[in-house]
């Protein structure tokens, strides 16, 4: 298929992209390690309007190099391997996956064009600019993280740090504005638990600065995933911006059912809304669709009279989130698909785009357990698997076959035909045109990974792995006490130790945005290792 044009932003204003992009929106939110092409196609497949990319540092893709994937259909960010140190080339010789570097960002423009944000994290209006001329062809629009309250992040001066510096967080948008001919946005979270005012400033700050969208997770600093998000707050601030701003404003945080979703959009009058943690227990929740008008019957139907209720009375959001959880927009929508069903779709994306194996345990780990979900909602949430599968099980897989014979994964995805993948165009804007073959299906297991890719068995051939770019650790999931501790002491130990700028302490903390957080309060990387990458 040859794919459409994609739009001419510098012929419309950058508002009217913005407003076309995110009204009306259900959006993947951007999530270290989990944001990655794998998931950001399954999400697409299940009725997602748009997809973030996971937070990328804005230093991490200077060095890389855009790269056409024949293989995988693919435009790929490597980092070449004759800009590492001689040290880590050597190194490198010794990992088969990716012989000629390591690659960052992977996107599939037959699946994404018109529906892809980049994400990334940065502390000055020029390393921002610098990162964003670098990608900004490939995405439609940019996205700044100003709500990450990591220690890495604040360290640096990115991410909730930046709630606090609303001039420098005006200049980075106020930069990108004037040199991007794309959608700039930014993700902030409340600043204030109860009174909505400073998140509203600091919103219109931003948006007298160029910002073409907000949005806006309903939790501030401080708050960890158990505590529910503050609904109420949120939809103040939502309903106060709409109110004098024309700019599409997306809310985030606890959106589980689809009760949820319809309830804060009705409320608060929102653009759109994004998820995080509940795309992870279940991404169907993006299906759409008003099943109560489809003479279904069934058991629900009282609750979904009891959520019609809760429309017409206003109960608390509170008490709406803490107790509306059934029905048929609720936790047993026919809307949703099977938890186990998902997760095989997502092993699948894996192999498909040749994710790093560590990174899809990683996800596939998220994606069964509910040790960050809101206490309220956890006994609504299944853990229960047909196949009786555990994350300890998960832990012990090496490759992604082993993923594969874990969950019974019984289908591939067709790749395209190397041959039919070509670039045409110039200028700013380049069509890709991709063709797939057909691909026998009936393989079962672990076959999967034995029926050769466009007749190639090498992973060079095949397209290259997608670097693993994060410090993964099985302890995480199989000891999370002890593993949190240790990290958090080593961050400390070494945040003290750096002395300097936010800028000089940013260069010292990344190693390339990637081996930054695992998603989860005081996970941060280990620092020492971040600062001996960098000096090889």
């Amino acid at each position: 298929t040859l794919l459409p044009k994609a739009p001419l932003f510098y012929q419309q204003s950058q508002q009217e992209a913005a407003t076309s992009l995110f009204t009306d929106s259900e959006i993947l939110a951007p999530m270290v390690r989990a944001s990655t092409t794998p998931l950001r196609i399954l999400a697409l497949s299940h009725g997602a309007s748009l997809v973030y990319s996971e937070e990328m540092v804005d230093r991490s893709i200077f060095p890389t190099e855009r790269v056409l994937n024949e293989s995988l259909g693919t435009i790929d960010y490597v980092h070449p391997k004759h800009k590492f140190s001689l040290k880590v080339q050597k190194r490198m010789e010794k990992e088969p996956d990716n012989p000629d570097g390591k690659i960052l960002l992977r996107i599939d423009p037959l699946k994404e064009r018109g529906k892809f944000v980049y994400q990334m994290g940065t502390g000055e209006g020029h390393l921002a600019l610098e990162a964003a001329e670098k990608v900004y062809r490939d995405a439609d629009g940019i996205d700044v993280n100003m709500g990450c309250p990591k220690k890495f992040s604040v360290s640096g001066g990115m991410g909730s740090a930046l709630l606090s510096d609303p001039k420098r967080a005006c200049d980075i948008i106020s930069t990108l504005s004037r040199n991007i001919p794309k959608p700039i946005s930014a993700k902030i979270r409340l600043l204030d638990d109860t009174d909505p005012r400073p998140t509203i400033e600091f919103a219109k700050s931003l948006i007298a600065s160029g910002a073409t969208a907000i949005a806006v997770h309903g939790r501030i600093v401080g708050d960890e995933s158990h505590i529910p998000a503050r609904w109420e707050t949120l939809v103040e601030v939502v309903r106060q911006l709409k109110q004098s701003e024309s700019v599409p404003v997306i809310v985030n945080g606890d959106l589980y059912t689809r009760a949820d979703i319809n309830e804060l959009k009705r409320r608060s009058g929102c653009d759109g809304i994004m998820l995080a943690r509940p795309a992870l227990y279940n991404v169907s929740l993006f299906r759409r669709g008003d099943v109560r008008n489809n003479g279904n019957n069934s058991k629900n139907g009282a609750n979904n009279q009891q959520i019609d209720s809760a429309f017409e009375n206003e109960v608390p959001l509170s008490k709406f989130q803490s107790q509306y959880h059934e029905g048929y927009y609720g936790y047993n929508s026919p809307l949703l698909l099977p938890r186990s069903t998902m997760i095989q779709e997502y092993i699948a994306q894996c192999v498909r785009y040749k994710a790093h194996p560590k990174n899809a345990k990683y996800v596939v780990c998220e994606m069964m357990n509910i040790r960050r979900a809101p206490t309220e909602r956890a006994p609504f949430l299944n853990m229960n698997y047909p196949g009786g599968q555990t994350i300890a099980d998960i832990c012990k897989c090496r490759t992604l076959d082993d993923l594969v014979k874990v969950w019974d994964v019984r289908w591939i995805i067709p790749m395209p035909d190397a041959s039919a993948v070509t670039e045409i165009g110039s200028g700013d804007t380049k069509d890709i045109q991709i063709t797939c073959d057909v691909v026998d299906s009936n393989s079962t297991g672990a076959e999967i990974f034995t029926t050769p890719c466009n007749n190639s068995n090498s992973d060079h051939d095949n397209g290259g792995v997608l670097e693993d770019i994060h410090n993964y650790d099985d302890r995480y999931f199989l000891d999370p006490d002890t593993f949190r501790k240790e990290r958090s002491e080593a961050v400390d130990a070494a945040l003290s130790s750096t002395a300097g700028t936010k800028s000089q302490k940013s260069e010292a903390l990344i190693v390339q945005e990637d081996e930054k957080k695992i998603d989860d309060k005081d996970d941060e990387g280990h620092m020492a290792k971040r600062k001996k990458l960098m000096n090889d």
